[in-house]
């Protein structure tokens, strides 16, 4: 071998050396710092959140209750509407002559009762002196009888006919605003049933139907007591309260609405009315608001997310940075008494200023990381900083 490559041979050894000599001096990499906070219990103020759908206060649907052909609307689509204003009419013809058909009809059966009645009378004066038998007394009654029961069974035929001739004008049961028609002047309308002709809404005040999950209601019962009280006098006396900025009765701050363009409504609302039974498909129960509506923003049908506040007491919270979520479930990484980290699926609550209620999978006093929860592992070791100390560095 030449000296030159002896040379070479002699620095590969060194610098292998070398090598591993920092190996040693180095060692594996420290755990990673991490900040963690303590899971911890706090009186919060929580507003839960939830898609209400609009109703009117009374919804009324109009339908033609005899066959016809529809003859005119008499109101505009869309338009305000009056207690017994005519907005539609059917063609009558035919219920004009059965009402003068029955109003012949009970002349003749009251022409017949009198001749009845006159004979009967005859013939029980003619009966003390044996001048007719008894035969002929009884015959005379029972044909009174008869001729009294057709007089019944006429007025009933006129009535009919007239509740028939009133039913070709149909009128607006409330005050409100009325849809469109569904069916136009021309249209044969009863032939198969009733025919749906529009729908009239009261509209000021607006209902709203949401659900609300059951520990949500289990927790705001003290609010929802003595419901069957709550008509719509009492709604408009907690409007009046909630618009001077006082609590409504029981303390309520009452009910908000964030609209379709995510603006909050200028009104707040109360709950009126629930329903007798929790869903136990989805573990909520379903709830009735009633909200101010006088310029008649809300419509029926609209969709808005209704936000309940309540005061919760000593609520277990965490920091919602330090959760995160995959399709719906929320995951936090709990960091053990030996500094390792475990990764647990949680239930959480509503959130509120940062902070989200959690209702299962933690416990109080355990230490969760709040920066970095994307960077560690199961089973990790970390080096835990509390909160605080992280923020002075």
């Amino acid at each position: 071998m030449s000296s030159t490559r002896r040379a070479l041979v002699a620095l590969a050894v060194l610098a292998s050396g070398a090598c591993e000599e920092s190996k040693a001096r180095t060692g594996p990499p420290p755990p990673p710092l991490v900040t963690v906070a303590t899971v911890s219990r706090q009186d919060l103020t929580l507003t839960t959140e939830t898609v209400g759908s609009a109703a009117g206060f009374i919804d009324a649907e109009l339908r033609a209750r005899v066959r016809g052909y529809l003859e005119s609307q008499r109101y505009k689509d869309g338009s305000r509407v009056k207690a017994g204003q005519v907005l539609f009419t059917i063609q009558s013809d035919e219920y004009q002559a059965a009402l003068s058909a029955a109003k012949a009809g009970l002349a003749r059966a009251q022409a017949a009762q009198q001749h009845a009645q006159a004979l009967l009378g005859r013939k029980q004066a003619l009966i003390a002196n044996k001048v007719v038998s008894e035969q002929e007394l009884e015959d005379a009654q029972a044909s009174a009888h008869d001729t009294e029961n057709a007089v019944g069974a006429s007025r009933a035929q006129l009535r009919q006919a007239e509740l028939n001739l009133s039913y070709a004008q149909i009128r607006s049961p409330i005050d409100g605003v009325a849809g469109l028609a569904l069916v136009r002047v021309g249209n044969l309308v009863g032939q198969d049933g009733p025919t749906l002709l529009t729908t009239v809404s009261q509209l000021d005040p607006i209902r709203v139907n949401f659900p609300l999950g059951e520990i949500d209601y289990v927790k705001t019962a003290d609010r929802l007591r003595q419901l069957d009280k709550r008509d719509l006098a009492w709604a408009r006396a907690q409007f009046a309260r909630l618009a001077a900025g006082q609590p409504a009765e029981g303390d309520d701050p009452g009910l908000e609405l964030v609209l379709a363009d995510g603006k909050p409504y200028a009104h707040k609302g109360v709950v009126v009315s629930a329903n007798r039974q929790v869903d136990p498909g989805t573990g909520t129960i379903q709830l009735q608001a009633l909200f101010p509506n006088p310029d008649n923003l809300i419509r029926p049908g609209q969709y808005a997310r209704v936000r309940m506040r309540r005061r919760d007491a000593a609520a277990l919270v965490v920091p919602e940075s330090a959760l995160s979520q995959l399709q719906g479930t929320y995951q936090a990484a709990v960091v053990g008494a030996d500094n390792k980290v475990s990764l647990r699926r949680i239930e959480v609550g509503p959130a509120s200023s940062g902070l989200r209620v959690v209702t299962g999978g933690l416990q109080e006093g355990e230490r969760i990381v709040l920066d970095g929860v994307q960077k560690v592992s199961d089973g990790a070791l970390v080096n835990p900083q509390p909160a605080k100390a992280a923020g002075a560095r």
